[in-house]
């Protein structure tokens, strides 16, 4: 088997916005199959033929978040908050002995450079408490601006991976670093009140010193993942 044979493939459903847009650019770039979900299937379709003109090796389709689930190895969620459920309703069979990748962060407009976890303590614990333990789910990407994940240069930027299977974590930090970012393995799901909480602190900041897409950088030598 060919190293672009033994690749998941990918299914983004978010993939027409610009979180998961500028992800499945990064993944097609790396030799990825890519598959955009969207509610409406047309328009995933225009968002996949835009993205092969650009890049015409690679493979991307377009489809219906349902059929974009059945049809991957791993999904990746990159849908507003408030459609966190309501999507994960739509694809949760589809879901089964998969890693699901959720990148929600709980924004609550209009203070969004406030932190406002929700009840359940994060987003992703959401997503896991919904699911059940047969859909492995990996929170990351939430601290990484989609400005750069749309450009074509280098992200001076860290990714904090969290998720209660080091296993599934360390496939989701091999398609971190596919996507040209250094990850980090962050402990077990609850970790992931402390990184979806960080997104409003970088916002704020943001706004404050009128920067484009504030990032983390994790400091000091690192010499293996212990856990």
């Amino acid at each position: 088997m060919s190293v672009q044979e033994s690749k998941p493939t990918l299914a983004i459903l978010g993939g027409t916005g610009d979180l998961g847009g500028g992800l499945a650019k990064r993944w097609l770039r790396a030799g990825y199959k890519v598959i955009l979900g969207s509610r409406d299937a047309d328009k995933a379709k225009q968002a996949a033929a835009r993205l092969s003109e650009t890049y015409p090796a690679a493979e991307v389709c377009g489809c219906t978040y349902r059929d974009a689930a059945e049809q991957a190895d791993i999904v990746v969620l990159t849908v507003p908050f408030k459609h966190q459920l309501d999507t994960l309703k739509e694809v949760h069979s589809a879901l089964h002995k998969k890693i699901l990748i959720d990148v929600t962060v709980p924004l609550v407009p209009p203070k969004v450079g406030t932190v406002q976890m929700p009840a359940q303590g994060s987003a992703a614990l959401i997503a896991q408490n919904f699911l059940g333990e047969e859909v492995l789910v990996v929170s990351a990407f939430q601290n990484i601006s989609a400005t750069h994940l749309n450009s074509d240069h280098a992200i001076d930027c860290d990714v904090l991976v969290t998720g209660n299977n080091k296993a599934a974590r360390t496939q989701v930090i091999s398609l971190v670093e596919a996507a040209g970012l250094r990850a980090w393995h962050a402990g077990p799901l609850a970790n992931s009140v402390a990184t979806e909480a960080l997104t409003s602190v970088l916002i704020h900041i943001n706004n404050n010193y009128k920067l484009d897409g504030a990032g983390i950088r994790i400091t000091g030598e690192a010499l293996s993942a212990s856990e």
